[in-house]
């Protein structure tokens, strides 16, 4: 889409997010591990970093790893196994363009003292490639295996979110349950723009009026377009309403890719379909105000390596935010 530097633009916060959200311009990223697991909770992590490194090289703008403490069999996916602070400094060893994202820290299971350092630590490592989205947990199996409550966890969201922040201040004076500060201390290294960038997920027990107020954009679930459409206008508005400029907005969608002459079909959260299929769902997203969407290829029938190639040659040519900056 056309991209008119008249109009509204997001806030300047680091590389990777100034890379990967333009307003009007939607980019494409993949769930890391990129691999096919389709009847297995956990995945085999063989060739993860190889795929990562063709990522970057093919254009795709980011990569996505998720939160998992715990191997819950019920919710049927053990994620990339690795913990993901230590993944992501891994992974900023070992690229140099690609933004390096979280989708989503699980704030109520961790003291926000650590999530804040770690992920100051990924930003400044990285040179500036780490978006953090933070979520209130959804797998309560995993609140009693730290002695932690579920029922009460979006207030703890809440409070580790506003100690993230102050993390960011220098001397900060504040007091939460979390912690208290009087200004005689500091936490170091502090984020390359002065700010990690926060992607909260869905609502995270959370009212519309305190997202539009604390988040720097939004982690939204698949919904059909029309739906996801008004789903970015309300909160545009909400955020317009609070004198705050537009936020940005991603969304996963998990992908199969199928022949050029296959019917799509459904998939949970996704579909299996052609990469024509796919560039002109895409383009919907983006006209709705999608900003990025994160490719999950956990049920692709294809060979991997090939399907990263196609996508980069069908798929990322169409939208012209997949470059780095």
């Amino acid at each position: 889409m056309a991209h008119n530097s008249q109009q509204p633009q997001f806030q300047t916060l680091n590389k990777g997010y100034n890379s990967v959200f333009k307003l009007g311009s939607l980019s494409v990223g993949l769930v890391v591990p990129i691999e096919s697991y389709p009847k297995q909770n956990s995945p085999s992590m063989r060739h993860h970093l190889e795929r990562v490194k063709l990522a970057e090289k093919l254009g795709f703008s980011a990569v996505w790893l998720r939160d998992v403490p715990f191997n819950v069999p019920s919710f049927g996916d053990a994620g990339q196994l690795f913990d993901p602070f230590t993944y992501l400094g891994f992974l900023a060893a070992q690229t140099s363009e690609i933004a390096l994202g979280v989708a989503s820290i699980v704030l109520p299971l961790r003291h926000p003292a650590h999530v804040a350092k770690s992920a100051a630590s990924v930003d400044v490592l990285s040179q500036g490639r780490l978006l953090l989205g933070v979520a209130s947990g959804d797998r309560p199996q995993e609140y009693p295996a730290m002695q932690l409550q579920y029922e009460n966890r979006g207030e703890r969201f809440a409070q580790s979110v506003d100690y993230i922040r102050q993390m960011q201040t220098s001397n900060p004076v504040f007091k939460n349950d979390y912690g208290q500060f009087n200004g005689e201390i500091d936490m170091l290294p502090k984020a390359t723009s002065g700010k990690i960038p926060l992607l909260i997920t869905g609502q995270s027990q959370q009212s519309d009026e305190w997202i539009a107020q604390h988040a720097d954009g939004r982690m939204l679930y698949p919904h059909k377009v029309e739906l996801q459409r008004q789903l970015i206008g309300t909160w545009q508005q909400q955020l317009a309403a609070l004198g705050r400029g537009p936020q940005p907005v991603m969304q996963p969608l998990y992908f199969d890719l199928a022949g050029d002459n296959e019917a799509p079909s459904s998939l949970h959260l996704g579909f299996r379909a052609s990469t024509e299929y796919l560039v002109n769902y895409l383009m919907q997203l983006e006209q709705a105000g999608v900003d990025h969407v994160a490719l999950n290829l956990r049920f692709n029938q294809a060979d991997i390596t090939d399907t990263l190639h196609l996508l980069a040659e069908n798929v990322l040519p169409h939208f012209r935010n997949n470059h780095y900056e």
